[in-house]
């Protein structure tokens, strides 16, 4: 059975620090490419940074480049999203995708940057 699984989500301040985890199971994580993206209220989802599968390749939204990394441990099947300098316009719920043979989605994990 297919799972990915976020956690790190919460609430913190402007300017802040969050690392998000994405926890893989049922399916070969290390042959596919991962996507973090998030939906605030409202709004469409977006993509904010995605990674191959070997980890080589990384890319970001302009809104984020410079404060958020992703990376990936393919030993761990587990893709992270650190997340620094945070924005009161980066509350969102953020969701976990593996895209390669299949497409996967986790179930989302909030955050909310607020003072």
């Amino acid at each position: 059975q297919v799972r990915l699984a976020e956690s790190g989500g919460g609430l913190v301040q402007p300017g802040g620090s969050l690392r998000l985890s994405c926890a893989a199971s049922g399916f070969t994580f290390s042959m596919y490419a991962m996507r973090w993206y998030r939906q605030a209220p409202g709004k469409e989802r977006e993509l904010v940074a995605g990674i191959s599968s070997a980890g080589g390749i990384a890319n970001y939204a302009d809104s984020v480049k410079g404060r958020f990394t992703i990376s990936r441990d393919n030993a761990k099947n587990t893709v992270y999203l650190q997340m620094n300098s945070l924005k009161s316009e980066d509350t969102a719920v953020y969701y976990c995708n593996a895209r390669g043979t299949a497409v996967f989605w986790g179930q989302g994990t909030q955050v909310t940057v607020s003072s």
